[in-house]
């Protein structure tokens, strides 16, 4: 009754705001990572292009030159959110939309009633197990997407991009019954675009996973008629994201070594894949130097893929010479349980220090850190509230946090 309700929402919905969405190019991407990364990107070349364009994912809300946060908690707004968004798009005289689609949100049929004329993978990690019941079926509501798209995209025929190399993606490709596929690849982009040198272009780049996330951007792109100069020019005017591997730097008084150069890089890295490649990542920059690299880690509560927590422990062990656990958006669990289970995967206990208000946590590890050292905080990037028991959340600002952390 429940993905009735769901179902019958989405189609008053658009009846309402009169189907905007067969008025825009709608790209529809899904994955596990990388997904408000790409569409950032996304909307950034095609913004340069002169492209009108609209954009929705976990960071913001953008429509035309109108942009803010995304403050709903949502990464994929329900009820009538979505085509009310369109509705606006259209009438701001944008041509293309880029959203963000979740596997819960296609469970809840949010992706019903919209005419998406391509559809994108990131790619697949094991995530949502829990509420999906297995990897399985996770992948199976993200395959959704594909075919809802094949059947359905009018009046052009889809466009379908997917990682190359991915074996997960095998499945996506077999829900194609209508329309072109086109693989990316950051490897190739590297290779064949920028001639192996990234030089040019923003510290957001050098990372493997980002550069993965600008390959599906550039062929997306280019599938649109805009041509490599104009794209290359757009990376490198593009700043980032929020929250999307982003680098903080400023002066802290060490309470044993003094005056000191502290560097921070807040991500919203919350597997235990997206979790190695950010500190794998971070790790190599600090070869052949002294510096340690300090992680703050903790992991959602309310029974949210509770099989993740020792995995990630594990991970933090491997990476990171210092390892402050701390709580993470708790719901109705325990901190220190939540905590406790990622200890699990740590054999090097020494490491571990247990601060659990978060931003005390920041403000130590920050200011305990010396010149050299990174500290690297993840889970909640640029989240705007902290969840906590009973339904209660708090407003949140991790930026400012790190940011008071400097100037204290």
């Amino acid at each position: 009754m429940r993905n009735i309700y769901h179902f019958l929402i989405a189609w008053v919905s658009s009846i309402i705001y009169r189907r905007p969405s067969r008025k825009l190019y709608v790209i529809g991407i899904t994955g596990t990572k990388g997904k408000s990364s790409t569409i950032e990107l996304l909307s950034a070349i095609f913004d340069f292009a002169g492209k009108t364009n609209a954009a929705l994912s976990t960071v913001h809300r953008k429509i035309a030159n109108q942009r803010e946060m995304n403050k709903t908690g949502n990464t994929m707004p329900g009820r009538w959110y979505i085509q009310k968004f369109f509705r606006n798009a259209v009438d701001a005289g944008c041509e293309y939309a880029f959203l963000e689609v979740t596997s819960q949100g296609i469970v809840q049929h949010r992706h019903k009633f919209i005419n998406f004329s391509s559809a994108a993978l990131t790619g697949l990690h094991p995530e949502h197990i829990e509420s999906h019941g297995s990897f399985e079926n996770y992948r199976e509501a993200k395959v959704q997407l594909f075919r809802y798209v094949s059947k359905k995209a009018r009046p052009t025929k889809p466009i379908f991009f997917v990682p190359g190399g991915d074996p997960n993606t095998f499945a996506f490709k077999a829900a194609v019954s209508r329309g072109k596929i086109i693989e990316f690849s950051g490897r190739r982009l590297l290779k064949e675009k920028l001639s192996n040198n990234t030089d040019q272009l923003g510290s957001w780049f050098e990372s493997e996973f980002n550069l993965s996330n600008a390959a599906l951007a550039v062929e997306i792109a280019l599938s649109q008629g805009i041509k490599w100069p104009t794209i290359y020019s757009a990376l490198r005017g593009f700043q980032g994201v929020p929250g999307r591997m982003e680098f903080f730097s400023g002066k802290v008084q060490n309470p044993e070594k003094g005056p000191q150069e502290a560097s921070v890089v807040l991500d919203y890295a919350h597997t235990p894949d997206s979790l190695e490649a950010v500190y794998s990542f971070l790790k190599k920059k600090l070869d052949n130097t002294p510096g340690k690299l300090i992680c703050i880690l903790g992991s959602a509560g309310g029974g949210r893929d509770k099989w993740k927590r020792p995995l990630m422990g594990k991970v933090a062990d491997r990476y990171c010479d210092k390892i402050i656990l701390t709580s993470e958006d708790p719901y109705n669990e325990n901190p220190q349980t939540i905590i406790d289970a990622i200890k699990e995967g740590i054999t090097a206990t020494e490491k571990i220090q247990i601060i659990l208000d978060r931003k005390e946590a920041i403000q130590s590890a920050i200011q305990n850190s010396i010149s050299g050292d990174l500290v690297v905080i993840t889970g909640m990037g640029p989240q705007a509230w902290f969840y906590k028991e009973k339904g209660q959340k708090l407003p949140w600002n991790e930026a400012q946090t790190i940011q008071d952390a400097f100037d204290a």
